[in-house]
C-alpha cells in the first residue's frame, strides 16, 4: 500500500449525526417500511394483518431494546456483526455481517423499487407495462430502469457525505411522519368501520401458512433499527443519545405499523391493499372522505420520498458495516478506505450499491419482484437478530465491566466468580420469538429459504478464501486488546464519565485478581 492509501486507510468516520439525525437514520429505514409490508402482508394475512403486525412488533420491541444496550454500549460503526463478534468469535462475527449485509443490499433494492412504485401513481400505463423477456415472463422493465436510476442517484449523496445524506433523511422524515399520523388520524375519524374489521376477521382470517407466512413478511415492516447502530461511530455523545432515539424510534413505529394495519382492514377489503401491492398506503389514503382527493397523491409523494431515504440508509448501512468489517480483518482492507476529502467509505458505497442494484435487476425478472425481495430481506434480518441476541446474553457473562448506559429490563442478578452478572429475562424471550421468525421464513418463502441460505454460504465460501490468503486463523480470532479499544472508543465519543467508570471497574477486578492470586499463593 503506498503512502496515500495509507493515509486514507487511517482515516476516520466523522462524528456529526445529532440527536434528530440519529433518530431519523432509524426511522428512514423502519419507518418506510409499512409502505412496502402493508401490501404484501395484506396479501398473505388477510383478515389477520393486524395480528401479523402486531406479533411481529412484540419481537421487534425486544430487538430494539437489544439494540440500544449494545449500541449504548459498543458506539462503533458495524452494528449487529460487531456485536456478534465481540459475543461469539470471528467466524460468527462475519456470518452476521453477511446476513446484514444481505438484508442492507436488499434493504437498497427494495426501497429503491417501491420508491418508483408510488412514483407510478401517477403513471398508471407505466405500471401496468408486462413484457416477455425470453424464459421471464411479465417482466416490466420501465419500472426497473426508474428503480436504477434512483440507486444511482443515492451513490453519488453517500459519497457526498453524512451530513448531507443525513439532512435528507432529516427533512423528508419529518414531513413524513406527519403525514402518516395525518391518514390514520383522519382515517379513524371519518372513514373506519370497526364491523368491516369484524367481518373481515371473522370470514377472511388465513389459513395457518398464510398466517405464518404473512407474520414472518411483517418483519419487514420494523427491520432498519440497525441503522442508529450503523451511525452509532459518526453520533455526537452516543451512550446518551442512542438511547433517547432508539427507544423513542422503537414505540413510534409500532403505533404506526399496528395502526395502518387495523385502520386499513375498517376502510378496505384487504383484496384491495393486495392489488396495489406497489402503492398501498396511497390507496388506503385515497379512500378517506373530505381528502381523499388531495391525500392519495400527496401520500403517493411522501411514500415515492420516505422510501427513496430508507433505500438511502441501506447504503448507509451497508457501507458502514463492510467498513468494520475491513477494519476488523473480516474482509479485505480495500474496503477500508475512505474518501479524502468527504471522509467516507467510498469503495463499500459503490461496491454494495451496485449488488443491490443487481438484485433488483434480478427480482424484476420475477412475477411479483417485491415480493421476492421481501423475501430475502426476512431471512437476513431473523438471522442476524438471532446471533444479535445470543451475543448480547454472552457479553452479559463475558464482558460484565463495559458500562452499559442502557440495558434491558426485567433482569435477574446472579454472581459468577465473585462478578454479578445481570441475566436478562427478555433477552432469552427475544431469542426465542426471532429464532420462531426464521422458522417461519425457512418454512414458508420459498425463495427466501433458497437464495439467503446460498448467499450467506458463498459469503463464507469467500471468508475462508480471504482468511487464508491473509495468514489469519480462519476459525480462530484475531488478537484485539478490546479494552483499550473500548476507552479509545468512549474517548473518541467524548463519553469521558463512561471512561472513569470503565478504568475504576477494570481497576476493581485487577486488585480483586491480585488479592485472590496473593491469597491462593499463601
Amino acid at each position: 500500500m503506498n503512502k496515500s492509501n495509507s493515509q486514507l486507510a487511517k482515516a476516520e468516520l466523522r462524528r456529526e449525526v445529532t440527536v434528530w439525525g440519529s433518530f431519523m437514520w432509524g426511522y428512514a429505514d423502519v419507518g418506510a417500511d409499512v409502505y412496502v409490508a402493508l401490501g404484501l402482508v395484506m396479501a398473505a394475512a388477510q383478515g389477520a394483518t393486524n395480528l401479523a403486525f402486531a406479533l411481529a412488533g412484540l419481537v421487534y420491541i425486544m430487538i430494539g431494546l437489544a439494540y440500544t444496550e449494545l449500541a449504548s454500549a459498543y458506539p462503533v460503526a458495524g452494528g449487529g456483526h460487531y456485536f456478534t463478534l465481540r459475543g461469539l468469535g470471528d467466524f460468527w462475527g462475519f456470518v452476521a455481517g453477511s446476513a446484514l449485509l444481505l438484508d442492507y443490499t436488499i434493504d437498497i433494492a427494495l426501497f429503491a423499487y417501491a420508491s418508483a412504485g408510488y412514483i407510478n401513481f401517477f403513471f398508471p400505463s407505466i405500471a401496468k407495462i408486462s413484457m416477455n423477456i425470453g424464459p421471464f415472463h411479465n417482466v416490466n422493465p420501465a419500472w426497473a430502469i426508474e428503480a436504477l436510476a434512483i440507486i444511482g442517484f443515492l451513490i453519488w449523496i453517500n459519497i457526498r457525505g453524512i451530513r448531507e445524506s443525513s439532512l435528507l433523511n432529516e427533512v423528508l422524515g419529518a414531513v413524513d411522519i406527519i403525514t402518516e399520523s395525518t391518514i390514520i388520524i383522519m382515517g379513524f375519524l371519518f372513514a373506519w368501520k370497526p364491523e368491516l374489521l369484524a367481518h373481515q376477521w371473522k370470514t377472511q382470517f388465513p389459513s395457518l401458512h398464510n398466517f405464518m407466512y404473512g407474520s414472518s413478511l411483517a418483519i419487514i415492516s420494523y427491520v432498519g433499527l440497525e441503522s442508529i447502530s450503523q451511525a452509532a461511530q459518526e453520533t455526537k455523545r452516543p451512550a446518551t443519545i442512542i438511547p433517547r432515539t432508539s427507544i423513542s424510534l422503537i414505540f413510534t413505529v409500532f403505533i404506526f405499523a399496528t395502526a395502518f394495519s387495523t385502520v386499513g382492514l375498517g376502510i378496505l377489503n384487504w383484496q384491495e391493499f393486495a392489488l396495489h401491492e406497489g402503492n398501498p398506503v396511497a390507496r388506503l389514503a385515497s379512500a378517506i372522505p373530505y381528502i381523499g382527493a388531495v391525500a392519495g397523491p400527496f401520500a403517493a409523494i411522501l411514500g415515492a420520498t420516505i422510501l427513496l431515504i430508507s433505500s438511502n440508509s441501506g447504503v448507509m448501512s451497508a457501507s458502514r458495516v463492510t467498513f468494520s468489517m475491513s477494519q476488523l480483518k473480516l474482509i479485505n482492507p480495500w474496503f477500508d478506505i475512505v474518501h479524502p476529502r468527504f471522509h467516507t467509505p467510498v469503495r463499500t458505497i459503490v461496491f454494495f450499491s451496485l449488488i443491490g442494484a443487481l438484485e433488483a435487476l434480478l427480482s424484476a425478472l420475477t412475477p411479483r419482484a417485491l415480493d421476492t425481495m421481501g423475501n430475502m430481506y426476512a431471512f437476513g434480518a431473523s438471522l442476524g437478530y438471532l446471533l444479535v441476541f445470543i451475543s448480547l446474553i454472552k457479553l452479559r457473562f463475558s464482558d460484565p465491566y463495559t458500562p452499559r448506559p442502557y440495558s434491558m429490563p426485567l433482569n435477574i442478578t446472579i454472581m459468577r466468580r465473585g462478578q454479578k452478572i445481570k441475566v436478562p429475562i427478555l433477552g432469552f424471550i427475544g431469542m426465542i420469538g426471532v429464532s420462531l421468525i426464521l422458522f417461519e421464513v425457512i418454512l414458508t418463502h420459498t425463495i427466501g429459504r433458497i437464495a439467503g441460505p446460498l448467499w450467506v454460504l458463498a459469503c463464507i465460501g469467500y471468508y475462508f478464501w480471504f482468511r487464508h490468503k491473509a495468514k489469519l486463523p480462519i476459525l480462530g480470532n484475531v488478537k484485539h486488546d478490546w479494552e483499550k479499544e473500548q476507552i479509545e472508543v468512549l474517548t473518541s465519543a467524548e463519553e469521558y464519565e463512561l471512561v472513569e467508570m470503565y478504568k475504576q471497574t477494570l481497576k476493581e477486578r485487577d486488585e480483586a485478581l491480585a488479592k485472590a492470586k496473593s491469597y491462593g499463593a499463601k
